[in-house]
């Protein structure tokens, strides 16, 4: 199939924007929809919702002390106090191997 150049309008700003045809065509291999938002609107809404190009951004870290060596330590969860909170040393050393797959 032959892809042009078109114009979209943005379904948030009202901008139009170009939707290239090696776009169009990569869209298609991967069965994505055309895009409704222009690039700059893309990106405002990624950082809204902490996606600025990674998995997230920064992390909320809580507060722990470790139930093996008694260290003060922070985990990326709230803990609740019913199950032990180990620092990354002593979790680590309570992770069995991990085989090589």
């Amino acid at each position: 199939m032959s892809y042009t150049d078109r114009t979209i309008t943005c379904g948030d700003c009202g901008q139009g924007f170009t939707h290239s045809a090696d776009d169009q065509e990569f869209f298609a291999q991967k069965g994505y929809t055309d895009p409704k938002r222009c690039p700059n609107c893309r990106q405002a809404r990624k950082s809204e919702r902490g996606e600025g190009g990674g998995y997230g951004g920064p992390k909320q870290l809580f507060p722990a002390v470790c139930a093996e060596c008694g260290q003060d330590t922070e985990v990326p969860f709230e803990p609740r106090g019913d199950r032990p909170v180990y620092c990354r040393d002593c979790f680590t050393k309570r992770q069995p191997a991990r085989g090589n797959y």
